[in-house]
């Protein structure tokens, strides 16, 4: 998939970027006042827009000998003014005797902060090389929605705004391999965003596609990101402020305060089109030219034109169609001999009639739940019955109780199973199941679904579900054709709460 999508012609580079976008839109003083964090925050703040607060700075080496540290609250962050890349930042956490906690958990004293500081001077860090100041900044005090997805660090959410209209997004997370950094080259994460409802869809690491958190092992897809609106507006707002004609603004969210905007970047990188599975130069090109009234305009121009078009892409690359968690299923009943493989043509017209009829009852339609978590599709025992395989159920209940009970190894026990199976022809078979109740059987039947206008047919295991809202689940084996989004189900079942 990752491949399919890079070779998108409308996959922005850097080079297009550098020369259709920031060149022809960011003027030498706007790209200024971005690369300088303690400007553009005064900028920013003047206009309303809410930026951390600046505990100090320290310009030059007499102001770091007389630096008074007490002064500085237990937790905060230490930034050059002028770095790149989430390098050269230190975030604390707090204070134990006259030692602070990093991120990592390592603890550093008032020497350890004048050394990094020295590297700060000499443009260890800076986007050029340059001599460079540091300063230090307000910790933003992580969301509770947001706290268990991210490694200690704060998750930041940047938008990519132009002409006015915020035309992608994606969350970033800090690891343990990132040191508590939300910067995707140290190993954070990065996850696509659906710009119209602000849940999110699928995440990369190391520009690969991921699924879960590597330290807590939680499920990146279908996060809703709080403050979603606000969010746009403040991105929006940074736009218009910065004079930054594309831009790329990083916005966290505080415990208490809400969006705050931690930077604003005139060089924004491209792994947003990765994380989004989405080509940044067909959006942007989209949008070219755009009259935009106000910020509520732009939003909603943003959400018609890119609110789900992230599935649309993937189909059109992939080839395979995009699923929700809830899904339309039709299931074939059992096919009676009688009908099946029946010549129309010697038919009456009469037989012909009463045929068709038959094979229009053919299927049931029901709502199933899709789960990638499951290998095997299943169904409950009951629908099973009405779907006409009561009668193997009931032998294969009978049969797989007598043979558990028998004695001998469990390879015999299989073997006695199997020859059962025999008797019933193809489309039948069984899963052991090994628990610390022991062993037992599982009815797997070959059905015939029809999944988002997709006939297959897949193994489905016969369980009890009758206590369960849904009565099939669609498993791993049965999703060969499809992508799954779990986002698309929430939206949708969102709409549905709301109308």
């Amino acid at each position: 998939m990752l491949t399919l999508i890079k070779k998108s012609r409308a996959i922005l580079g850097m080079n297009a970027r550098n020369l259709s976008y920031i060149g022809p839109n960011n003027t030498k003083k706007a790209i200024d006042l971005a690369n300088d964090k303690l400007r553009s925050k005064e900028v920013l703040r003047a206009a309303g827009i809410p930026v951390p607060e600046v505990y100090g700075i320290i310009r030059n080496r007499q102001e770091l000998e007389n630096f008074k540290w007490e002064s500085l609250p237990k937790s905060f962050v230490l930034k050059p003014n002028r770095g790149m890349g989430g390098d050269g930042i230190k975030i604390i956490y707090g204070k134990k005797n006259d030692k602070w906690i990093l991120s990592e958990g390592r603890t550093v004293g008032v020497e350890d902060f004048r050394s990094h500081i020295f590297n700060i001077f000499d443009g260890f860090y800076s986007l050029f090389g340059g001599e460079d100041i540091a300063f230090f900044e307000e910790r933003i005090k992580i969301n509770n929605s947001l706290k268990p997805y991210s490694f200690r660090g704060i998750p930041d959410i940047r938008v990519i705004v132009y002409n006015n209209v915020p035309v992608m997004a994606m969350l970033r997370l800090s690891t343990k391999e990132s040191g508590g950094k939300a910067n995707l080259h140290q190993g954070g994460i990065g996850v696509g965003i659906d710009i119209a409802t602000g849940i999110t869809t699928q995440a990369i690491q190391h520009d690969q596609i991921t699924e879960r958190t590597p330290d807590a092992k939680l499920k990146l897809s279908g996060i809703r990101v709080p403050y979603w609106k606000t969010i746009l507006e403040i991105a929006i707002q940074c736009q218009k402020t910065s004079s930054l004609g594309y831009v790329g603004v990083d916005i966290a969210i505080d415990k208490e305060k809400g969006p705050v905007v931690l930077e604003i970047n005139a060089h924004a990188g491209l792994s947003i089109q990765i994380a989004n599975l989405a080509p940044l130069k067909y959006r942007l090109q989209k949008v070219q030219g755009l009259k935009i009234k106000n910020e509520a305009h732009a939003i909603r121009v943003a959400q018609d034109l890119f609110g789900g078009e992230i599935e649309q892409e993937i189909e059109e690359i992939s080839g395979k169609q995009i699923l929700g968690i809830i899904e339309d299923v039709s299931i074939r009943r059992r096919v009676d001999s009688r009908t099946e493989g029946s010549d129309e043509s010697t038919l009456s017209k009469k037989d012909k009639a009463n045929l068709q009829k038959e094979r229009a009852k053919e299927y049931i339609g029901l709502r199933a739940k899709v789960d990638t978590g499951a290998g095997y599709s299943s169904i409950d025992k009951s629908l099973a019955r009405e779907l006409g395989y009561g009668d193997v159920i009931d032998e294969f209940d009978a049969v797989s109780k007598d043979i558990l009970q028998r004695t001998g190894s469990q390879e015999e026990r299989d073997t006695l199973l199997r020859d059962q199976f025999a008797k019933w022809g193809e489309g039948f078979s069984n899963v052991i199941i090994r628990s610390s109740h022991g062993v037992s059987y599982r009815l797997i039947i070959k059905m015939d679904l029809i999944l988002s206008g997709i006939k297959i047919n897949t193994p489905v295991t016969v369980i009890e579900r009758s206590d369960l809202k849904f009565p099939v689940i669609i498993g791993r084996k049965s999703l060969g054709h499809f992508l799954v989004d779990p986002s698309k189900s929430l939206k949708e079942l969102s709409k549905s709460a709301g109308s």
